[in-house]
Formats: C-alpha cells, structure tokens, sequence
C-alpha cells in the first residue's frame, strides 16, 4: 500500500490517476475545489482511503491543511502536482489577473505543494510534476498560450534545480510534458478539437511512472507527445 497525492483530481488526468490508485488498494489525498466532484471518488476504493481536500491550490495559506491531512501518514510515496491553470486568448487580450491566476495555479503551488510534503518523503518517494509541451524550448508553441505555457515552464527548471539541491535521502523528482490531452480543460479552451489521446491512458502512464520512474530517472523532462517537433 502507498500514500499517494494528487492535486486537480476533481476531473480529467488527476481523477483517472485517483481511480487507479484507489482501485490498486493505495491511499489517496486528492485536492481540488470541486469537493462534489472529489466525493464521487469514494466509490473506487479497494482496500483504499480516499482523504479529501476541497480547496483552491492558488490559495496558498489555504495549502498548509494538507499537513494535517497527512498528519498520520509515516511516508508520502508519490507526489502527483497535476492541477493547471489554462486560459487561451490573445495576448493583448490577457489581463494581469490571468497571469497572477496562472503563475498560483500552474507555479507557485507546486512549488509550496512541495515544501510542505517533503519531510514525509525519503529516498524511494517520487515528485511527478505535470507541464505542457508547450512549455518546452524548441517545441511548436499555439497563439493565446503566452499566461499559460510560459507559467508551466518554470516547473521545468524548478524539477532540474531540487534534483541537484535533495539529499540522496530525499525524493526524486521528474517532470512530464504532455502534448494535447483529451479533457475538460482541453474542451473548454479550444471547444471542438479532438486531442489524439484521452485522459484515461495518460493515468495508466502516469501510475507506472509515479510509482517506478524514479528508479530511471531523476531531474528529467520526459516528453509525451505524439506530434513533432
């Protein structure tokens, strides 16, 4: 049994993640603000618990419950920061709100996320940090991303930085990039267009890696996208 984490589990990728870790028999801290959404989650325990906390991650006061959440847990296994923030419009359209919304969401609450679990981490614990393709150098960039891509890319730099900075008796840490993703979020940004793969198979891909990735790696990008460049 592991003790597991994962931030945007009310939908999408995160809460495909959840119902595969809960069904594997793991314990489950899911965050998100929709707590209706998180409840349903219940129903795929398996030998599991399911602890829920409903909040906003770009509260970042409001992060600090999660100690007391975990506070009976020896050891945190895997840490998934999935939640993103993601608006879609033109740059000269974006206002500062935007930007500040994004960089809490999709920067500053990974990065908190992350102090605050670390001392229940050891050496065989793993920090899954989820970015976007469209936040890696050389990659092919889509117009009215600017608050969004240029957010997530501070995860990538944040993931090679604390891979130097732990301790060999502390977690590793990795970053996925994903391409485009069949979900909610996805839908709601560009209504229409049918992303190559769903939600569903990006969770099956991330519960191997979260659990067995950082016996590979440690401080990489790992790239999931089926187009070029």
């Amino acid at each position: 049994m592991k003790n597991i984490i994962i931030t945007g589990a009310s939908r999408g990728i995160g809460r495909e993640l959840a119902k595969i870790h809960l069904q594997k028999g793991n314990d489950v801290l899911v965050i998100s603000r929709n707590e209706e959404k998180l409840q349903e989650l219940k129903a795929f325990e398996n030998g599991s618990e399911l602890r829920i906390l409903a909040l906003d991650i770009a509260n970042l006061e409001g992060l600090n419950l999660i100690s007391d959440k975990i506070s009976d847990w020896e050891k945190v296994d895997v840490l998934y920061n999935n939640a993103g923030f993601l608006v879609n419009k033109p740059f000269r359209e974006i206002k500062i709100e935007d930007v500040e919304q994004s960089v809490n969401v999709n920067y500053k609450a990974p990065f908190r996320m992350i102090q605050l679990v670390l001392e229940k981490m050891n050496a065989d614990s793993h920090i899954v940090n989820i970015t976007t393709m469209g936040a890696v150098q050389g990659s092919v960039k889509f117009p009215g991303l600017a608050a969004y891509s240029s957010s997530k890319a501070g995860m990538v730099t944040l993931t090679e930085l604390l891979a130097q900075e732990f301790t060999e008796s502390e977690p590793r840490i990795n970053c996925i990039a994903l391409g485009a993703v069949q979900t909610e979020m996805l839908e709601e940004a560009f209504p229409g267009y049918q992303a190559p793969i769903s939600a569903e198979e990006i969770a099956d891909y991330l519960y191997d890696f979260g659990l067995k990735g950082h016996h590979f790696q440690n401080g990489k990008l790992i790239q999931l996208s089926i187009s070029t460049p």
